[in-house]
C-alpha cells in the first residue's frame, strides 16, 4: 500500500455511502493522529485500538450521523506520495469559508487548521473535511 492515509480516508467514505456504523482500518500513529483531530472537530464518535483477524493492530472507527446522514460530507486528500503540499501558516486554506477542516501535520503535531493558525505553525495540508 503506497498511502495508507488516503486508503483510510477511503474506507471512511465507502463505509458511510453504505450506511454502515463502524469501520476498521489497519493501526499507525498518522491515522490515529488524524483520527483525534476528526474527532475533536466532531466528525467522527471516536475510535478504538483493536486487533484484527489476521492478528495485526487495527482501529476501530465509529462513525457519525445526522438524521441519517453521514456527517461527513466531503473528504477529500489534499498531499499525495507523488505530490506533496506544503504551506505556510498564511496559506493554509479555510474549508467552505470556514465550515470544513483541514488536518495539517506541523512540527508540533497534527492539527486542524484554526489549530495550526493560533499556534502560528504551517505544514503539510494532509487532508480538507466538510
Amino acid at each position: 500500500m503506497n498511502d495508507p492515509l488516503g486508503d483510510m480516508l477511503t474506507r471512511i467514505r465507502n463505509a458511510q455511502l453504505r450506511g454502515k456504523s463502524t469501520v476498521v482500518t489497519p493501526a499507525s500513529k498518522l491515522r490515529a493522529w488524524v483520527l483525534d483531530v476528526l474527532a475533536d472537530e466532531g466528525y467522527i464518535r471516536g475510535y478504538e485500538a483493536t486487533t484484527g483477524a489476521d492478528g495485526h493492530p487495527a482501529i476501530e472507527i465509529s462513525l457519525k450521523y445526522y438524521d441519517g446522514t453521514p456527517v461527513i460530507r466531503e473528504i477529500k486528500r489534499v498531499s499525495k506520495p507523488g505530490r506533496r503540499v506544503y504551506m505556510g501558516v498564511k496559506d493554509i486554506p479555510s474549508v467552505r469559508q470556514g465550515l470544513g477542516v483541514s488536518i495539517v501535520s506541523t512540527p508540533r503535531g497534527v492539527m486542524s487548521d484554526a489549530s495550526a493558525r493560533t499556534a502560528n505553525v504551517g505544514g503539510e495540508v494532509l487532508c480538507t473535511v466538510f
